[in-house]
């Protein structure tokens, strides 16, 4: 989530959010990131938060306000 606010309104990559979250030498599952977006969005949902984050396929997320 940090990342995501650190660069709001900017697309994370997902190669950026793996090293950020795994570092440069550890091997991950296929879907690592994508589970812990799902569960911030779950997250970001059960607060009532103003914000999302939103899928750029091909790219990464971008965590959006939607106020």
């Amino acid at each position: 989530m940090e990342l995501l606010m650190r660069r709001a309104g900017q697309v994370v990559t997902r190669r950026l959010a793996e090293d950020q979250l795994f570092g440069l030498s550890r091997e991950l599952g296929s879907n690592a990131v994508e589970v812990y977006i799902h569960r911030l969005r779950r997250k970001l949902e059960d607060m009532g938060a103003g914000a999302r984050i939103e899928n750029i396929r091909g790219v990464g997320y971008l965590l959006r306000s939607t106020e």
